[in-house]
């Protein structure tokens, strides 16, 4: 189970983006996410008129890894750490550590 899942708000914590928020659009892979608006890098795009791409340099947002982002918290607007809990009926759910309030998810 994944402390940080795709659709979370998240706030990045270090690296050239530091103190941005964003939506995680997805999962590359266990360690790596990709975050609306987050690491940036410019792409230069042959045209391909099969596809009807026209060239030129274009954004590319590309994948930057979990340790460098926390969950942001609602409650007080800032990035948390994430922990799990169980239920009394049995399910698992994710609760920030600051509060213990659960994750909406």
């Amino acid at each position: 189970m994944d402390k940080i899942r795709k659709g979370d708000e998240v706030v990045v914590i270090a690296g050239r983006d530091k103190g941005k928020r964003g939506v995680v659009l997805s999962r590359v892979d266990d360690s790596h996410l990709v975050i609306e608006g987050i690491n940036l890098v410019k792409k230069h795009q042959r045209p391909n008129p099969m596809k009807g791409e026209t060239g030129g340099i274009v954004d590319k947002t590309m994948p930057i890894d979990q340790s460098n982002v926390m969950l942001l918290n609602p409650a007080t607007g800032k990035g948390d750490r994430v922990g799990f809990k169980v239920l009394e009926d049995g399910r698992k759910v994710r609760v920030f550590r600051s509060n213990g309030e659960m994750v909406k998810a």
